[in-house]
């Protein structure tokens, strides 16, 4: 399912770009989600992050602790998605390199 495209996504993600700093992140998600919800984004990023670095799903399991339909969930985006998980970590400098450069 794709993600809806209306004012208050676009209004959502550019208040995101304007953030200059992880400080700012911080500041700015502490108010806007809860904690849980943050880790949860981070979690899925060392997932997908272990995925494309060739990590077999138990690996990533016990390595994030998350569950095997999380972990399952991020490799069919990664596989099959947008491409935007690939993106990031190309930028990051830490695709794995059995992905292919950016989708889409």
């Amino acid at each position: 399912m794709s993600l809806r495209h209306d004012a208050l996504t676009d209004e959502l993600f550019r208040s995101i770009l304007a953030l200059s700093s992880v400080e700012e992140c911080y500041r700015y998600f502490e108010d806007l989600c809860t904690n849980k919800e943050v880790r949860d984004f981070g979690q899925r990023l060392e997932v997908a992050r272990m995925l494309a670095q060739g990590s077999s799903y138990q690996r990533v399991t016990e390595a994030t602790g998350v569950s095997s339909a999380t972990v399952g969930r991020v490799k069919r985006c990664l596989d099959y998605g947008t491409g935007g998980y690939r993106m990031i970590l190309k930028r990051l400098g830490e695709e794995g390199n059995d992905g292919d450069s950016e989708r889409g």
